[in-house]
């Protein structure tokens, strides 16, 4: 679908995850990878590298379910992730940006059925899962899969934009006009999210895409940092500090400095290189959908609670019942509307 660009692109990248104030144990989990060279570390030739021709990768995982279940499904998302496009993408004849797509989105999915697997195995982690912002690099764009309410943001001109969706309770009511983004941010039901990797059999993974300009920021995050630091103050953060473990350390600080009450994860990826357009006022950019060839579609998100395992099933299911008493409230009143007494 998008031709590949004549002249390299270059990108500096660094990652950092902290235990915050709050938890016993850090459950996020985060990967850089240059896909081409296959090598995932924060070494000196990652940390700064041309993307090659398979493209590079990064992912942040925010896992969840109690005592080490939490750590087991954001490290089993991140290693299967990579470990399926080394095995899948990096052996495509002609790799294209629409086969890269399907291979991200793919790997996600595998990395759902894993983890969903090794939990019906094992009882002692039973309910766990984890959220996946997982993103690929190759040429001048870049291809998103998102799962839960880990974010991705784009940093251009000094503004910060969010290319992700929360796939959430408080994002659905905030798109239906029933809450404003501060109320959301606020409530008391904002930890709701509607999908994770692990406690369903399927996930509708969220696929979408961006061309990146020379100079943009990317951040990705987990929601420890999101839960207390403004898109703006991000924006400022990452846009304009140069030394990237600086950048890294300096958001970290602040949402310790406002509680840290979650793990907190941060990726700051610099776009550099001759193979990216110069970016021109006005070029905001976005939530955009990446419109794949095939049409294969996954089960509806359901509602998932952040906490131990056993609340996880007993809440999921009120979730469900308040949904059918809704419904069924609504055809009662229907039926009363048309068939009842007229005056």
């Amino acid at each position: 679908m998008f031709g590949r660009a004549p002249k390299p692109t270059q990108i500096h990248v660094f990652g950092k995850t902290d235990l915050g104030r709050v938890r016993e144990h850090n459950e996020d989990r985060f990967l850089v990878a240059d896909l081409s060279r296959r090598q995932a570390s924060l070494l000196p030739p990652v940390r700064e590298h041309e993307v090659g021709e398979h493209g590079s990768l990064l992912v942040v995982a925010d896992g969840m379910g109690g005592a080490a279940a939490g750590e087991v499904a954001s490290a089993m998302a991140t290693d299967t992730i990579y470990s399926h496009l080394l095995k899948t993408w990096t052996e495509e004849q002609e790799p294209t940006s629409q086969r890269f797509a399907y291979r991200l989105r793919e790997a996600v999915e595998v990395a759902n059925s894993h983890i969903h697997a090794y939990a019906g195995a094992h009882p002692e982690v039973r309910g766990m899962g984890t959220t996946t912002t997982a993103v690929g690099v190759l040429g001048d764009h870049v291809f998103l899969t998102q799962v839960g309410d880990s974010r991705a943001y784009l940093i251009r001109n000094g503004t910060a934009y969010q290319l992700t969706k929360d796939q959430s309770l408080m994002q659905r009511l905030v798109e239906a006009g029933e809450l404003t983004e501060e109320e959301a941010a606020h409530s008391e039901r904002r930890n709701i999210i509607l999908q994770a990797l692990g406690p369903e059999a399927k996930v509708k993974v969220d696929l979408t895409y961006q061309e990146v300009r020379r100079g943009d920021v990317l951040v990705l995050c987990s929601d420890g940092l999101t839960g207390q630091v403004k898109k703006e103050e991000i924006g400022a953060i990452a846009g304009r500090e140069p030394d990237l473990p600086v950048a890294c350390d300096r958001l970290i600080a602040l949402a310790n400095e406002r509680g840290g009450p979650d793990n907190i994860t941060v990726i700051i990826v610099r776009f550099e290189g001759d193979g990216l357009r110069a970016a021109e006022t006005g070029d905001a950019p976005g939530h955009q959908v990446y419109p794949l060839i095939d049409t294969e579609t996954s089960t509806e998100p359901v509602p998932v609670y952040r906490g131990s395992p056993a609340p996880l099933s007993a809440k999921r299911t009120r979730w469900r019942a308040v949904l059918v008493l809704l419904v069924v409230a609504a055809l009662v009143g229907l039926g009363l509307y048309v068939f009842g007494p007229r005056p």
